[in-house]
């Protein structure tokens, strides 16, 4: 048998947005046997990867290395040469201030076949979202970029100060950082006016984005001041003075608020995208998992029989995913549900069953339990109609009395179960940390808040609670906490939106 042909892949990562990634990157992260990676790879992009890839971490940091540039060229090398599709994912663009070339020519040696990947660099996304465009037609024409961490081996430096001070235009400077003091003074020394505009923007791209501005001739003092880090880009010239008007990133209405999302690990996605959007740092503490109903059997027989009913109720955008994924082992055609008409309890659920090519024929105003029985009462008459209810195992019996008292026959559908999920402990340990405090925390249902809260978890005082609606704002009250923020909306956009709307005003 012909052994198989490896590949390395050597990709950039982008600076930290994963909606910076190449396309081409993250199909090399979808099909790798292997992943070795860098310490500025966002660990979003990693979940990307196939459940059975081996992940090697091979980070640097100034003073930790995990592992050696030569024992990562050896590893690249054996793991090729293993026949694997091996991804060498680093942070950025590979060949920009990175050892990709080395790592290149390592293969090329070998007479490994290997393929270049680039990605978006700090050196020009940094810029971009603290609202600096690194070339201008009112300020440049020319862009250099230069490193502040050479290779400590080398017995001379290579960088020509002289040059760098007299020259043009926009200045980009990645890893000098800890260097600041004596590269601005090498600077100053060679000519450069100390007056010039410097910015320093810290993990771009990502809600934790900081930026700290000044001059040549005080930047250094600002960053012993405030403590600020690396790893962080510097941009020296004229076009700093644009921040103001074009700090778009920085100014969104949620940026660096760090927001836990409690909804199931399959459902955090969609909250968690939203949050980002708006700049906040969404953290995932899944307190629940969707388990299938305790008998599959009688919801079978149940759904078999949908055809039978003249209303389906739906409570919850789950409930209609189980639902129709029984269907659909049970009919090969979709018109075998017949006439039955369908109602669900708020537009996310509408817009779930909408998916699947069915009308809403009534939707809840207010997105409660309570207002679906009024919307029945106001629109339909359903006296010695067959309804059937598609909910949790685990469900007030609102709509089971509600309907029945308008004269309706309702059977109960148990479509799935809510179960408490293994919640990281020391993430929920985190929660309290007066060095990091989470701006608020999320709940979608009463039952996040139930198992919320089984855990006894301490919280910050500065901790907002934020709640979907009020069903689950009673629950958080049945716990003696009042929330601090209720989405008039009763679903995910609107949750985000009272969650903006709160911390605008609460900024202002």
């Amino acid at each position: 048998m012909k052994k198989k042909s490896g590949i390395c892949y050597i990709a950039g990562a982008g600076p930290g947005d994963p909606g910076l990634l190449t396309l081409r990157a993250r199909e090399c992260i979808e099909t790798a046997d292997t992943i070795v990676y860098d310490y500025l790879v966002s660990p979003e992009i990693l979940q990307w990867a196939r459940p059975d890839a081996e992940m090697i971490y091979a980070g640097k940091q100034a003073g930790n290395h995990t592992l050696t540039q030569e024992e990562i060229n050896r590893l690249i090398l054996e793991r090729t040469a293993a026949g694997h599709t091996v991804l060498r994912l680093k942070g950025g663009d590979p060949y920009i201030f990175g050892r990709g070339g080395e790592e290149a020519a390592e293969l090329a040696a070998a007479g490994l076949a290997f393929e270049v990947v680039p990605g978006i660099s700090s050196a020009i996304a940094g810029p971009a979202y603290a609202g600096i465009p690194v070339t201008h037609r009112a300020h440049n024409t020319t862009l250099t970029l230069f490193t502040g961490h050479e290779d400590p081996a080398k017995e001379e430096e290579s960088l020509d100060f002289a040059k760098l001070a007299k020259a043009d235009g926009t200045k980009v400077m990645l890893m000098g950082v800890g260097r600041i003091a004596a590269l601005t003074a090498r600077l100053i020394e060679h000519g450069a006016n100390p007056a010039t505009p410097v910015a320093l923007v810290r993990w771009a791209t990502t809600p934790r984005q900081q930026t700290l501005t000044g001059t040549l001739g005080d930047i250094a003092e600002k960053v012993t001041a405030t403590g600020f880090k690396a790893p962080a880009v510097c941009i020296i010239g004229d076009v700093c003075t644009l921040r103001d008007p074009l700090n778009w990133f920085e100014n969104r209405p949620l940026f660096g608020r760090r927001i836990v999302v409690t909804r199931t690990r399959e459902k955090a996605g969609k909250l968690g995208r939203a949050l980002t959007s708006l700049g906040a740092a969404p953290i995932e503490l899944p307190l629940i998992e969707t388990n299938p109903p305790t008998d599959l059997m009688a919801f079978g027989q149940l759904v078999r029989d949908s055809h039978t009913y003249q209303w389906i109720v739906f409570t919850s955008p789950t409930g209609v995913d189980a639902f129709f994924e029984m269907f659909f082992k049970l009919y090969p055609d979709i018109r075998s549900i017949g006439g039955a008409r369908f109602a669900a309890v708020g537009p996310g659920t509408a817009a779930r069953i909408r998916e699947h090519k069915f009308d809403v024929d009534l939707v809840a105003d207010p997105h409660t339990a309570e207002g679906l029985v009024e919307a029945f009462r106001a629109n339909a008459s359903v006296e010695n109609e067959m309804i059937l209810w598609v909910r949790p195992e685990r469900a007030r019996p609102v709509i089971q009395k509600g309907l029945a008292d308008l004269g309706a026959i309702v059977d109960e559908a148990l479509a799935y179960r809510t179960v408490p999920a293994k919640a990281d402990p020391a993430l929920l340990e985190s929660l309290a940390d007066s060095n990091a405090p989470v701006d608020a925390i999320t709940f979608t249902s009463a039952s996040t808040v139930e198992f919320f809260f089984e855990l006894n978890p301490r919280l910050h005082p500065d901790t907002r609670l934020a709640s979907i609606g009020p069903i689950t704002s009673a629950a958080l009250r049945d716990h003696g906490h009042e929330p601090h923020i209720e989405a008039s909306q009763h679903d995910i956009p609107g949750l985000v939106s009272a969650l903006s709307d709160y911390f605008t005003t609460s900024r202002s």
